[in-house]
């Protein structure tokens, strides 16, 4: 495993000898940085369970001409995370869900994705330490990686025509995001992806 890894899964394990479960840990950081590795390898490591939150997407578009302020904070829905997800699983429930459809980019996919309680539960995602969540998450992760190896996974995994059409926009936005709304300083720990996260 990863240093980044080993070091969440420690912190993790901190946190539930500290205060028991069930614990709720998010891991934020921008585009390319190797967080759903992580979500899914820490997952099983302590027993957890990742939800993606892109499943509560609101379908971010490239040409959007609202004030970036605006778009940052209506990229997800908030509420139907807590909802759906959050408050069944902390309570002990199952909880179901249907993710955001991306083939249309419009609307909710017919699946439902369906998740078991479990002692940790793995928020994945850029935005999962918005403040909306802040009386839920029990850790808050920053994950970071270097600039090139970020443009490399994201040119591996989405190709030319996203790099080209939507990379720019969401530079910003997490620009705007990691600097006003989530600085590094917000964070309970920052880990560091490399090439094998």
């Amino acid at each position: 495993m990863t240093r980044a890894h080993d070091t969440i899964v420690a912190e993790v394990q901190l946190h539930l000898s500290a205060h028991g479960a069930p614990l709720v840990v998010a891991l934020d950081g921008r585009s390319g940085t190797g967080k759903s590795t992580l979500a899914a390898t820490v997952a099983l490591a302590v027993g957890g369970a990742a939800i993606n939150v892109d499943d509560f997407s609101t379908g971010e578009i490239e040409g959007d001409s609202r004030p970036i302020e605006v778009i940052v904070e209506g990229a997800v829905d908030w509420e139907r995370l807590r909802t759906e997800a959050l408050v069944p699983l902390l309570a002990g429930e199952t909880a179901s869900w249907h993710p955001f459809d991306f083939a249309s980019r419009a609307g909710l996919d017919p699946r439902i994705i369906s998740c078991s309680p479990a002692p940790v539960i793995i928020l994945d995602g850029l935005y999962s330490t918005r403040p909306e969540l802040g009386d839920i998450l029990g850790l808050r992760i920053l994950v970071e990686a270097p600039d090139n190896l970020r443009a490399r996974r994201l040119a591996a995994r989405e190709g030319a025509d996203f790099m080209r059409v939507w990379q720019p926009a969401w530079d910003a936005r997490e620009d705007y995001y990691f600097s006003v709304v989530r600085p590094r300083a917000a964070f309970d720990l920052v880990v560091v992806s490399d090439e094998t996260s």
